[in-house]
């Protein structure tokens, strides 16, 4: 099992905002007061864009900027890593689950070997995340990460007996 609080630091977002807001600023300032002297303007965006770069690095917001459609292929990413991660540490071990938690996207994923994931039957690994879901929703994270263990452990010692008796 990985949790993670965020996939990635996502620090080009808080930039590219704050950069097109102050540009954004300047551009209604000049409009508004076309004799105000560049600098000042300058001045102005420069501001902006400082005050703008800090606010939206805090990660709460950071991640609010963020598209979901990235947030999700990010932590979707972080997760086949780590399942390949996993894989490489201990060869011998052919048969593994990961359960994936990334509560800054907001996004689970169940991650199976392909000999394991074939022989669940069809839903199994939805029905789990769902389950988990539903559970830390309802306030009781630790009861929804043992749920999902055990879920997934089940599959296990189903269709690979032998290997989870060693």
């Amino acid at each position: 099992m990985v949790v993670t609080r965020a996939s990635d630091r996502y620090s080009m977002f808080p930039l590219v905002y704050a950069a097109l807001t102050a540009i954004l600023v300047g551009t209604v300032v000049s409009l508004i007061r076309p004799a105000m002297p560049g600098r000042i303007v300058i001045l102005i965006e420069l501001t902006v864009a400082i005050a703008l770069t800090l606010i939206l690095d805090w990660l709460p917001i950071r991640l609010l900027i963020v598209p979901r459609r990235v947030r999700h292929a990010r932590a979707q990413q972080l997760a086949h890593r780590e399942f390949n991660a996993h894989e490489l540490a201990k060869p011998e071990q052919p048969h593994r689950i990961l359960l994936f938690v990334s509560t800054g996207e907001r996004y689970v994923e169940i991650i199976a070997d392909h000999q394991t994931h074939a022989l669940a039957p069809d839903g199994a690994w939805k029905k789990i995340v769902d389950r988990f879901l539903t559970t830390v929703k309802a306030g009781r994270v630790a009861d929804g990460v043992l749920e999902a263990i055990a879920a997934c452990g089940a599959i296990l010692k189903t269709h690979h007996p032998a290997a989870s008796a060693s």
